[in-house]
């Protein structure tokens, strides 16, 4: 797997790179997000940088895949802990996460690989109080 600088725009890029292939596939609208919302922008690189980023990742995937594409777009815990660790900011963790939660949303299909991902980050970053629905005030 190729090595980013911490905290960088192609890490970052990368962590949006593994949410859009964690169902094995691109879908149209997933594509369609990351122009309409320029997720790339977002990220601090221009759209070719992010192209590359996400092109990058497939080939590192498949170097070392065994099975079928679907299952190649799953990286092995140990190798997603790592690209993960990458990003250490709290802030550039919550906004790298809200991106991929709105890429994996944006064919309205939560898979399990998406999934996955996404429980990982909140683990790993330890995002769970961001998860947490405000407390309703009680009446005093």
């Amino acid at each position: 797997m190729r090595h980013y600088p911490p905290n960088s725009p192609h890490a970052a890029g990368r962590i949006v790179a593994m949410a859009l292939l964690a169902d094995g596939h691109l879908s149209r609208q997933e594509l369609d997000l990351l122009d309409r919302m320029q997720i790339h922008t977002q990220l601090g690189l221009d759209r070719t940088e992010l192209h590359s980023v996400v092109h990058g990742f497939c080939e590192d995937v498949l170097a070392t895949a065994h099975g079928g594409w679907a299952a190649a777009c799953r990286v092995d815990a140990h190798t997603l802990h790592s690209l993960l660790a990458e990003i250490e900011d709290p802030a550039l963790r919550r906004q790298v996460w809200q991106l991929c939660t709105q890429v994996v949303d944006a064919d309205q299909h939560l898979a399990d690989g998406e999934s996955s991902l996404l429980m990982a980050a909140v683990e790993h970053w330890g995002l769970q109080d961001d998860l947490q629905t405000p407390a309703t005030p009680t009446a005093g």
